[in-house]
């Protein structure tokens, strides 16, 4: 819970406004760090992968300006990437007493609900975010996450409608096969991946997430392969690492079910 008491207004974000007035005669003027420029890290660290960090930027922009949607609804995407879904469903239930028309929260509400079970109040929420002229690419993402949950065929139609609304975007395409994966859909998210890969071969994400996928279809060596071509894209970053390990880690039964799974997927 102390994650959620933190967001809106977290303390633990380093980079705080800087005041001009306070800074020496002749010197050159430091960055402002106000609203768009955290608008533009959190997307910068969503982008990266970095949930957790853009999580925090989405808070910083709430004390620049607490009725700015966009940064209210990231928040409640950014704990649904994390998988904190108790936490997502708190700041979504706030966040819609202040905007409870905003389509893209409530399709955010709409995530949460589907991944913790209750089909019937996500379907509806994703019914109103669309009620309400939402027709953006996240809408869509939401709504085919909600039919996979569901397991109803129809989340392709949703999946391709965001794609169609985000032409030659890798980000959508990403993210639609991080809802694959997590509901162990491993083949159509792999194909996702590889889509998004022929728009930007170089983010490291996209790499650590073909890994992730090939190592769900049992294909060990081609997940190697790709979780150390993440390492060289981002050569800072944990991530790849902490896959490699996984990797060297699994068990002799799971090295046997990774096998089993490569036969079965030819």
């Amino acid at each position: 819970m102390s994650r959620f008491n933190n967001l809106e207004f977290g303390e633990e974000f380093d980079g705080e406004l800087q005041n001009k007035s306070a800074q020496p005669a002749g010197s050159k003027p430091k960055l402002i760090k106000d609203e768009a420029h955290y608008l533009a890290e959190a997307k910068c660290a969503l982008e990266s992968g970095k949930f957790d960090h853009a999580l925090r930027a989405y808070s910083k922009v709430l004390e620049f300006n607490p009725r700015n949607p966009a940064a209210w609804t990231g928040q409640v995407r950014m704990l649904v990437e994390m998988d904190d879904l108790e936490a997502a469903k708190l700041w979504a239930d706030k966040a819609l007493e202040n905007f409870p028309h905003e389509p893209e929260l409530l399709a955010a509400k709409a995530v949460v609900l589907a991944r913790s079970g209750d089909f019937k109040a996500a379907l509806a929420y994703s019914d109103a975010a669309i009620d309400e002229r939402g027709d953006t690419p996240y809408i869509w993402l939401a709504r085919g996450d909600v039919q996979l949950a569901r397991e109803e065929k129809r989340a392709d139609f949703c999946f391709e409608k965001a794609f169609s609304l985000s032409a030659g975007d890798w980000v959508v395409r990403w993210l639609a096969a991080r809802a694959h994966y997590y509901y162990e859909k491993f083949a159509a998210a792999l194909r996702l991946v590889q889509e998004a890969l022929t728009l930007n071969a170089s983010q490291a994400v996209l790499w650590l997430q073909m890994g992730f996928c090939q190592q769900g279809l049992g294909l060990v060596g081609a997940a190697r392969t790709s979780f150390e071509h993440a390492r060289e894209l981002s050569p800072d970053s944990d991530a790849p690492d902490a896959a490699l390990r996984g990797l060297y880690q699994l068990s002799f039964w799971e090295k046997l079910q990774c096998r089993w799974r490569q036969v079965f997927n030819g």
